[in-house]
């Protein structure tokens, strides 16, 4: 890889970096008054899910890879949304997910399947009746399934390209997105459990990054969050 590419590379890691930032710091310094917004039964409910699922969810996980995506003229589809080797992607993404699902099984923390149930606005939404709870959930499968799943995908992409590996099972870019993952959800302690949490998490989405790297396939890590992340 010459020199071009790799500051191509640094300037668009830097691009989804601080547009994360920003979207999380302007959450964190107005949480009460967003929250305010987000949670008042005389709003709309789906001009709230719009209000925090774009301005918010898909702020930080999406946005800047959209943005990147948009100034290096880039598909979505380059990045593994293909058919080839779907049903392969499926069967090991699900293995992947086997460890964390044991974890809160036995951590007393698996309830009725539902999609995006652990989701606050999603019992508003289907509460909501036709056809709010309809544009209500698309809108939420977008941001908190397809855009938080896909921005692993392209993230890991993106540091793998500029950090390859020659080893097939370790990959810089999966490594650091689970790091991610771990910070951004809090499971990370020092306990036994939060041992045990962290590591069920770890694997789950280092997992399902290498499954789309071996397969070439993206669709398993969207479909984590579409069935399985929020969902349990």
């Amino acid at each position: 890889m010459d020199v071009q590419e790799k500051k191509k590379l640094d300037i668009d890691l830097w691009i989804i970096f601080i547009i994360s930032m920003l979207v999380m710091g302007i959450y964190m310094v107005f949480n009460k008054q967003i929250n305010s917004i987000a949670y008042n039964p005389n709003i709309n409910i789906v001009l709230r899910v719009m209000f925090m699922g774009i301005l918010f969810q898909f702020g930080l996980a999406g946005l800047g890879i959209t943005v990147v995506s948009i100034i290096r003229k880039e598909s979505f589809f380059s990045y593994g949304l293909t058919k080839k080797n779907l049903l392969l992607t499926i069967g090991l993404t699900i293995l992947c997910c086997l460890p964390d699902f044991v974890y809160n099984f036995f951590a007393g923390n698996v309830h009725a399947w539902f999609p995006f149930s652990d989701v606050n606005l999603t019992k508003q939404v289907v509460a909501s009746g036709f056809p709010s709870n309809v544009f209500g959930m698309l809108i939420i499968a977008l941001c908190w399934g397809f855009f938080e799943g896909f921005n692993y995908v392209v993230i890991a992409e993106k540091i793998s390209q500029r950090y390859p590996s020659k080893y097939r099972f370790w990959d810089w870019g999966a490594f650091v997105c689970a790091v991610m993952c771990i910070l951004i959800h809090g499971a990370i302690g020092v306990t036994p459990d939060a041992i045990f949490e962290m590591l069920s998490t770890m694997f789950l989405i280092y997992g399902m990054l290498i499954v789309r790297k071996i397969t070439g396939n993206a669709w398993g890590c969207v479909l984590i969050f579409f069935l399985y992340w929020n969902a349990l």
